[in-house]
Protein backbone atom coordinates (compact mmCIF):
# COMPACT_ATOMS: atom_id res chain seq x y z
CA UNK A 1 0.00 0.00 0.00
CA UNK A 2 1.32 4.03 -0.91
CA UNK A 3 2.64 5.36 2.23
CA UNK A 4 0.91 8.88 2.86
CA UNK A 5 2.92 9.79 5.86
CA UNK A 6 6.76 9.20 6.43
CA UNK A 7 8.02 10.48 10.30
CA UNK A 8 11.82 10.81 10.57
CA UNK A 9 13.65 10.83 14.44
CA UNK A 10 10.93 13.61 15.20
CA UNK A 11 12.59 15.70 18.52
CA UNK A 12 10.99 18.33 20.17
CA UNK A 13 12.08 19.82 23.14
CA UNK A 14 10.76 22.34 26.14
CA UNK A 15 13.23 23.82 28.57
CA UNK A 16 14.34 20.98 30.32
CA UNK A 17 12.52 18.47 28.80
CA UNK A 18 12.81 16.07 25.69
CA UNK A 19 8.53 16.14 25.18
CA UNK A 20 9.41 14.06 22.06
CA UNK A 21 12.66 12.13 20.89
CA UNK A 22 13.41 10.51 17.70
CA UNK A 23 10.09 9.20 16.71
CA UNK A 24 9.50 7.60 13.35
CA UNK A 25 6.85 5.71 12.14
CA UNK A 26 5.33 5.77 8.51
CA UNK A 27 1.23 5.49 7.78
CA UNK A 28 0.10 4.06 4.89
CA UNK A 29 -3.31 5.63 2.66
CA UNK A 30 -6.61 4.15 3.70
CA UNK A 31 -4.95 2.85 7.12
CA UNK A 32 -6.35 4.51 10.85
CA UNK A 33 -3.07 4.85 12.87
CA UNK A 34 -3.27 4.99 16.98
CA UNK A 35 -0.73 6.82 18.98
CA UNK A 36 -0.91 5.46 22.79
CA UNK A 37 0.52 6.40 25.92
CA UNK A 38 -0.08 7.73 29.28
CA UNK A 39 -0.09 12.06 29.95
CA UNK A 40 3.38 13.77 29.19
CA UNK A 41 4.67 10.59 26.57
CA UNK A 42 4.68 13.02 23.80
CA UNK A 43 1.41 12.22 21.45
CA UNK A 44 0.21 15.56 20.98
CA UNK A 45 3.27 17.60 20.62
CA UNK A 46 4.08 14.58 17.93
CA UNK A 47 0.13 15.32 16.14
CA UNK A 48 1.58 19.08 16.36
CA UNK A 49 4.45 19.31 14.98
CA UNK A 50 2.89 17.23 12.15
CA UNK A 51 -0.40 19.03 11.95
CA UNK A 52 2.11 22.05 11.31
CA UNK A 53 1.04 23.99 14.92
CA UNK A 54 4.23 23.74 16.46
CA UNK A 55 7.56 23.52 14.80
CA UNK A 56 9.90 20.53 14.17
CA UNK A 57 13.32 21.00 16.61
CA UNK A 58 14.95 18.18 14.21
CA UNK A 59 13.66 15.38 11.78
CA UNK A 60 11.40 15.29 9.26
CA UNK A 61 7.94 14.69 8.61
CA UNK A 62 6.10 13.59 4.67
CA UNK A 63 2.31 13.78 3.77
CA UNK A 64 2.25 12.69 0.30
CA UNK A 65 6.06 13.40 -0.11
CA UNK A 66 5.96 16.38 0.71
CA UNK A 67 7.48 18.26 3.89
CA UNK A 68 5.85 19.78 6.70
CA UNK A 69 8.21 22.03 7.43
CA UNK A 70 9.49 23.41 4.41
CA UNK A 71 5.69 23.84 2.73
CA UNK A 72 3.13 24.10 5.88
CA UNK A 73 0.88 26.09 3.85
CA UNK A 74 0.56 23.31 1.51
CA UNK A 75 -0.01 20.89 4.08
CA UNK A 76 -2.92 22.88 5.81
CA UNK A 77 -4.45 22.30 2.54
CA UNK A 78 -4.05 18.43 2.89
CA UNK A 79 -4.77 17.59 6.52
CA UNK A 80 -8.07 17.46 8.39
CA UNK A 81 -7.94 18.01 12.54
CA UNK A 82 -10.04 17.33 14.98
CA UNK A 83 -9.09 18.73 17.87
CA UNK A 84 -9.57 17.90 21.50
CA UNK A 85 -12.76 20.06 22.47
CA UNK A 86 -14.06 21.75 19.09
CA UNK A 87 -15.60 24.86 18.97
CA UNK A 88 -18.02 26.56 16.99
CA UNK A 89 -19.61 29.97 17.18
CA UNK A 90 -22.76 30.71 18.67
CA UNK A 91 -25.99 31.32 17.02
CA UNK A 92 -24.68 29.67 14.37
CA UNK A 93 -27.10 27.03 12.15
CA UNK A 94 -25.15 24.02 11.06
CA UNK A 95 -25.61 24.64 7.16
CA UNK A 96 -23.70 27.95 7.69
CA UNK A 97 -20.77 26.34 9.90
CA UNK A 98 -19.92 23.84 6.78
CA UNK A 99 -20.36 26.75 4.30
CA UNK A 100 -18.14 28.78 6.49
CA UNK A 101 -15.54 26.15 6.91
CA UNK A 102 -15.28 25.22 2.94
CA UNK A 103 -14.75 28.98 2.20
CA UNK A 104 -11.73 28.89 4.37
CA UNK A 105 -10.40 26.51 2.13
CA UNK A 106 -12.31 27.91 -0.64
CA UNK A 107 -14.33 25.41 -1.38
CA UNK A 108 -17.95 25.34 -2.23
CA UNK A 109 -20.14 22.68 -0.84
CA UNK A 110 -23.55 20.94 -0.48
CA UNK A 111 -23.88 21.55 3.62
CA UNK A 112 -26.98 19.26 3.55
CA UNK A 113 -24.77 16.62 1.62
CA UNK A 114 -21.79 16.41 4.47
CA UNK A 115 -24.75 16.74 7.23
CA UNK A 116 -26.01 13.34 6.00
CA UNK A 117 -22.92 11.79 6.47
CA UNK A 118 -22.69 12.28 9.52
CA UNK A 119 -26.28 11.93 10.54
CA UNK A 120 -27.07 15.33 11.44
CA UNK A 121 -28.94 16.49 8.37
CA UNK A 122 -32.38 16.80 10.34
CA UNK A 123 -30.37 19.37 12.37
CA UNK A 124 -29.25 21.31 9.47
CA UNK A 125 -31.08 24.80 10.89
CA UNK A 126 -30.46 24.20 13.89
CA UNK A 127 -28.05 26.10 16.45
CA UNK A 128 -24.45 24.61 17.17
CA UNK A 129 -25.17 25.27 20.76
CA UNK A 130 -28.34 23.17 20.86
CA UNK A 131 -26.28 20.23 19.66
CA UNK A 132 -25.43 17.54 22.54
CA UNK A 133 -21.80 16.45 22.70
CA UNK A 134 -21.67 13.66 20.21
CA UNK A 135 -23.29 15.51 17.46
CA UNK A 136 -20.91 18.11 18.26
CA UNK A 137 -18.28 15.75 18.01
CA UNK A 138 -19.75 14.20 14.34
CA UNK A 139 -20.23 18.00 13.06
CA UNK A 140 -16.41 18.39 14.05
CA UNK A 141 -15.34 15.68 12.04
CA UNK A 142 -17.17 16.61 8.67
CA UNK A 143 -15.84 20.29 9.22
CA UNK A 144 -12.36 18.73 8.89
CA UNK A 145 -13.25 17.14 5.70
CA UNK A 146 -15.01 19.42 3.88
CA UNK A 147 -12.05 19.90 1.95
CA UNK A 148 -11.22 16.72 0.93
CA UNK A 149 -7.73 16.14 3.35
CA UNK A 150 -6.06 13.30 2.48
CA UNK A 151 -5.04 12.68 6.52
CA UNK A 152 -6.74 13.18 9.19
CA UNK A 153 -6.07 13.52 12.70
CA UNK A 154 -7.92 12.97 15.89
CA UNK A 155 -6.64 14.19 19.00
CA UNK A 156 -8.82 12.19 22.03
CA UNK A 157 -11.96 12.42 19.87
CA UNK A 158 -14.50 10.43 22.30
CA UNK A 159 -12.86 11.66 25.80
CA UNK A 160 -16.25 12.70 27.52
CA UNK A 161 -18.84 11.14 25.51
CA UNK A 162 -21.70 8.27 26.70
CA UNK A 163 -20.92 4.51 25.01
CA UNK A 164 -23.64 4.96 22.62
CA UNK A 165 -22.12 8.36 20.87
CA UNK A 166 -18.64 6.68 21.63
CA UNK A 167 -19.93 3.98 19.47
CA UNK A 168 -21.66 6.42 16.60
CA UNK A 169 -18.25 8.21 16.38
CA UNK A 170 -16.19 4.76 15.62
CA UNK A 171 -18.40 3.88 12.71
CA UNK A 172 -17.71 7.57 11.36
CA UNK A 173 -14.01 7.24 11.86
CA UNK A 174 -14.20 3.57 9.85
CA UNK A 175 -16.14 5.62 6.98
CA UNK A 176 -13.60 8.23 6.85
CA UNK A 177 -11.03 5.22 6.16
CA UNK A 178 -13.35 3.54 4.08
CA UNK A 179 -13.28 6.52 1.80
CA UNK A 180 -8.89 6.05 1.28
CA UNK A 181 -8.00 8.78 4.07
CA UNK A 182 -4.90 8.31 6.43
CA UNK A 183 -6.32 8.79 10.25
CA UNK A 184 -4.11 9.19 13.01
CA UNK A 185 -5.56 9.28 16.09
CA UNK A 186 -4.59 9.27 20.13
CA UNK A 187 -7.02 8.01 22.56
CA UNK A 188 -7.06 6.89 25.87
CA UNK A 189 -9.42 4.06 25.70
CA UNK A 190 -8.08 0.54 24.82
CA UNK A 191 -11.23 -0.73 23.84
CA UNK A 192 -11.47 2.47 21.03
CA UNK A 193 -7.75 1.85 20.08
CA UNK A 194 -8.32 -2.13 19.89
CA UNK A 195 -11.31 -2.22 17.72
CA UNK A 196 -10.26 1.22 15.37
CA UNK A 197 -6.67 0.75 14.91
CA UNK A 198 -5.09 -0.75 11.83
CA UNK A 199 -1.81 -0.54 13.43
CA UNK A 200 -0.69 0.85 16.92
CA UNK A 201 2.49 3.02 17.86
CA UNK A 202 3.07 3.00 21.89
CA UNK A 203 4.67 6.04 23.57
CA UNK A 204 6.67 6.68 26.36
CA UNK A 205 9.25 9.58 27.70
CA UNK A 206 8.81 10.49 24.46
CA UNK A 207 10.09 7.57 22.68
CA UNK A 208 8.16 4.49 20.72
CA UNK A 209 8.42 1.08 22.52
CA UNK A 210 6.17 -0.67 20.05
CA UNK A 211 4.83 -0.44 16.66
CA UNK A 212 2.37 -2.99 15.58
CA UNK A 213 -0.93 -4.45 14.86
CA UNK A 214 -3.37 -4.73 18.28
CA UNK A 215 -3.33 -8.45 17.73
CA UNK A 216 0.38 -8.63 17.19
CA UNK A 217 1.22 -6.86 20.05
CA UNK A 218 -1.39 -8.76 22.30
CA UNK A 219 0.45 -12.02 21.10
CA UNK A 220 4.02 -11.06 22.07
CA UNK A 221 2.55 -9.85 25.10
CA UNK A 222 1.19 -13.32 25.82
CA UNK A 223 4.72 -15.28 24.31
CA UNK A 224 6.15 -13.51 26.69
CA UNK A 225 4.48 -15.56 29.08
CA UNK A 226 1.66 -12.67 30.71
CA UNK A 227 -1.26 -14.48 32.38
CA UNK A 228 -4.06 -12.95 34.28
CA UNK A 229 -7.01 -13.98 35.52
CA UNK A 230 -9.99 -14.93 33.29
CA UNK A 231 -13.36 -14.49 34.36
CA UNK A 232 -15.25 -14.10 30.69
CA UNK A 233 -18.93 -13.16 30.17
CA UNK A 234 -21.35 -13.18 26.95
CA UNK A 235 -21.98 -9.22 27.47
CA UNK A 236 -20.95 -5.83 29.93
CA UNK A 237 -22.58 -3.06 31.32
CA UNK A 238 -22.05 -1.48 28.60
CA UNK A 239 -23.61 -3.77 26.14
CA UNK A 240 -26.54 -3.45 28.42
CA UNK A 241 -26.86 0.57 28.58
CA UNK A 242 -26.69 0.16 24.83
CA UNK A 243 -29.36 -2.08 24.22
CA UNK A 244 -31.70 -0.20 26.93
CA UNK A 245 -30.72 2.92 25.67
CA UNK A 246 -29.65 3.34 22.07
CA UNK A 247 -32.83 3.51 20.16
CA UNK A 248 -34.29 6.09 22.56
CA UNK A 249 -30.98 7.85 22.71
CA UNK A 250 -30.36 8.05 19.19
CA UNK A 251 -32.25 11.54 18.06
CA UNK A 252 -30.26 13.37 21.58
CA UNK A 253 -26.40 11.80 20.23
Amino acid sequence: MTVMVEATNLKKRYGDKQAVDGVSFSVKKGEIFGILGPNGAGKTTTLEMMETLRSIDSGQVLIDGIDVAKHPDKIKYMIGVQPQTPAFQDKTKLTEVIEMFAAAYGEKVDPIAFLRDVELEDKADSYVESLSGGQKQRLSITTALVHGPKVFFLDEPTTGLDPQARRHLWALIKQVRDKGISVIMTTHYMDEAEVLCDRIAVMDNGKIVAIDTPQNLIKQLLARGFTKQQHVEQANLEDVFIDLTGKELKESI
